[in-house]
């Protein structure tokens, strides 16, 4: 395969996914018609509606129907960011995707930058680089960042840049890589970073939300962070044999100590206070415990269960009779019928 696209002949699609955000799409539409006015015949857009109790479906109809290179793949209900951007990836027909937010804080011009490193042949994935948070508040900051420290710090096999989002151009070869993968815990950072050999990152500020409102919370931000640890590391499960033998280590020193004390000075009555403070530390280790595995376990059941990661309503527009071409069987979508009033 011959790894530089031709800079003549290209196709790029930009893959969208949308939750509740009628108001951002035209504004949306109107900034890529702006600022990539250079490739924009180059370019197709795919919007993946999830599950979205507005009319955000409608108004990507209308658009569709004045701009015959917007398609929408429109899911049966809410799944998560996590399987509309895989569903995205199941549709999507150029030689490039890039992957963005309809919000406009991934700068639409910063694809430009995208696309001349892409079309060098050098790369499979450029990535964005917020260099300025200024925008988020100091405790989502505080938790970003370590987030990636810490996940960078227990993954042995995958490495996650910093401040990097979803917002990023990957390759053909890298979309089908990605097709292959089953898993239905999905934590796409990890995934599109364990598929890309040759990476790079291009800086860009990232503007403060002015349309619609985020669809996250510090709760869902926690348990996406969760399912990306235990994603691609095992060490918190291994990490307990080394708590329990050094609390076992701990607990014969105690004991050696007791033995001492018992035969040098005498038999002392032991205290209500230090022996409930070991009563409830063990207790707390052991449920600590209990909770981690139990995590692994849930995500180890919900994987054998082999349910598809997203199911499909309709299509609508340029891939309307383009099924999705997906290497892996676990990825293949199951199409529902569903009344045209589903969202309304």
């Amino acid at each position: 395969m011959n790894n530089k696209p031709n800079p003549l002949d290209y196709r790029l699609s930009l893959i969208v996914p949308v939750y509740n955000e009628e108001v951002a799409i035209e504004p949306f539409l109107a900034a890529i018609n702006d600022k990539l006015s250079s490739i924009r015949s180059h370019i197709d857009i795919v919007f993946i509606n999830d599950g979205s109790k507005d009319n955000t479906r409608h108004v990507i109809d209308r658009m569709i129907e004045q701009d015959p290179s917007i398609s929408l793949v429109n899911l049966a209900r809410n799944f998560g960011k996590e399987a509309a951007m895989t569903a995205g990836l199941d549709y999507v027909q150029g030689d490039a995707a890039v992957i963005m937010d309809v919000d406009l804080q991934d700068p639409p011009e910063v694809i430009l930058e995208f696309v001349d490193l892409w079309l060098t042949g050098n790369y499979d994935t450029i990535y964005g680089v917020r260099v300025d948070r200024s925008q988020d508040t100091y405790t989502k900051r505080l938790t970003a960042g370590g987030f990636y420290r810490f996940f960078n710090f227990l993954s042995v096999e995958t490495t996650l840049p910093e401040n990097a989002g979803d917002f990023r151009l990957i390759n053909r070869r890298v979309i089908e890589t990605v097709k292959q993968l089953p898993e239905r815990n999905r934590f796409m950072k990890g995934l599109l970073a364990w598929s890309s050999l040759r990476a790079i990152g291009v800086n860009f500020q990232r503007p403060e939300r002015l349309i619609g409102d985020t669809k996250f919370n510090y709760w869902k931000l926690w348990n996406f962070a969760m399912d990306g640890i235990t994603s691609f590391t095992a060490w918190p499960l291994r990490v307990w044999g080394f708590v329990g033998f050094g609390i076992s280590l701990l607990s014969f020193i105690f004991l050696m100590y007791i033995v001492i004390s018992a035969i040098c000075f005498g038999i002392h009555t032991p205290g209500y206070a230090s022996t409930i403070s070991v009563v409830l530390f063990l207790g707390g280790i052991q449920l600590i415990s209990l909770g981690v595995i139990g995590g692994y376990v849930s995500r180890i059941y919900t994987e054998l269960k082999h349910r598809p990661i997203y199911l499909v309503e309709d299509v609508y527009g340029n891939y309307k009779n383009n099924p999705p071409a997906s290497n892996n069987q676990h990825h293949t979508q199951t199409t529902v019928n569903k009344p045209s009033h589903h969202y309304e």
